[in-house]
């Protein structure tokens, strides 16, 4: 009979033919694409990762504070033109805030997986389609929300 305390634990419950993405390299999909881009890759690779469920959630949960946050930067300064620089610096702000909470409910098994000694997988393709999708994405909210205010 093995002994329990040698069986291998880091891997357990975890797909290994999926490689996660590095957690830095979402900060560029967060800046560029907003917290819609931010939270599906989040959400992507904590799956990837073997995150349980009620992280998971939680990250969509952020996901769905921060795009009701950047709504709110955008209805309080819709009203007046010349602040939309400050309005695409505030809305990516936020969309990195949102993330860096997201990265720390992902951290802990990212560790577990650099543990593993394998390497991580391209964010590449998978990010830049979320920031363009994102990103227009959450223009098409902001433009309702300008329509319906």
């Amino acid at each position: 009979m093995p002994d329990e305390l040698l069986r291998p634990t880091i891997g357990a419950g975890v797909d290994m033919s999926v490689r996660p993405w590095r957690l830095m390299s979402q900060t560029y999909v967060a800046f560029f694409g907003g917290v819609l881009a931010s939270t599906v890759v989040a959400y992507l690779n904590s799956g990837r990762l073997g995150v349980d469920a009620a992280k998971r959630r939680l990250i969509l949960l952020t996901g769905l504070v921060g795009l009701a946050a950047v709504i709110a930067v955008f209805a309080l300064f819709d009203s007046d033109a010349d602040v939309t620089s400050g309005l695409r610096v505030s809305t990516r702000v936020v969309a990195v805030l949102c993330f860096l909470v997201q990265l720390r409910l992902q951290r802990p098994m990212d560790r577990a997986f650099q543990l593993r000694g394998t390497d991580y997988g391209s964010l590449w393709g998978v990010g830049i389609a979320a920031t363009i999708g994102g990103a227009v994405a959450e223009t098409l909210i902001l433009l309702l929300v300008t329509v319906v205010l």
